[in-house]
């Protein structure tokens, strides 16, 4: 169990490393009179990722969750690529990528990448860590809680994010 806390320790403090970024691309953003958009929902899924921390090795704790290494590998395997999928995404909008849906006016669309084969490759990656997280110690009530309501906080946020990108698409008045 100890080394299953390192874990989710570890995820936390990439958590960590992601809001650095963020609040530097922000600033940026901000810089260039950027559209912030979707207030209203980042707090429920601040809220739904810290459950998700919590909640794995919690449960794996409180239910006494065997590790199951058929399930464990693979999961552990999925979540590496869920992480490198997520620096990819990262890397690949450089200061435009952000925890919150902030948009700079006039910008095209990044299209390399992670971009070039999908619109928000980065929630892939958050849905295959919602998962597989849990389910390398057989947190399934986590994971399973996780993704239902994951899911209905991405529908809000990407439609956000969708309507915010096609704004700051728009010509900008002179």
């Amino acid at each position: 169990m100890i080394w299953y806390a390192l874990l989710v320790a570890a995820v936390a403090g990439e958590r960590v490393a992601e809001l650095v970024v963020a609040r530097r691309n922000e600033r940026w953003s901000r810089a260039r009179r950027a559209i912030v958009a979707g207030d209203g929902h980042y707090p429920a899924m601040v809220a739904l990722h810290m459950g998700l921390l919590i909640g794995c090795p919690l449960e794996v704790w409180l239910a006494g969750r065997p590790f199951v290494p058929a399930l464990a590998w693979p999961m552990l395997a999925v979540l590496v690529g869920a992480q490198a999928l997520r620096w990819w995404c990262i890397g690949t909008l450089g200061t435009r990528w952000n925890t919150r849906v902030i948009v700079v006016p006039g910008l095209p669309l990044v299209a390399r990448g992670p971009y070039r084969l999908l619109r928000h490759p980065n929630y892939v990656a958050v849905v295959a860590e919602g998962l597989a997280l849990p389910l390398v110690h057989t947190a399934w009530v986590t994971a399973a809680a996780f993704t239902v309501l994951n899911a209905a906080v991405l529908c809000v946020r990407i439609r956000c994010e969708n309507q915010a990108l096609a704004a700051a698409e728009a010509p900008v008045p002179a």
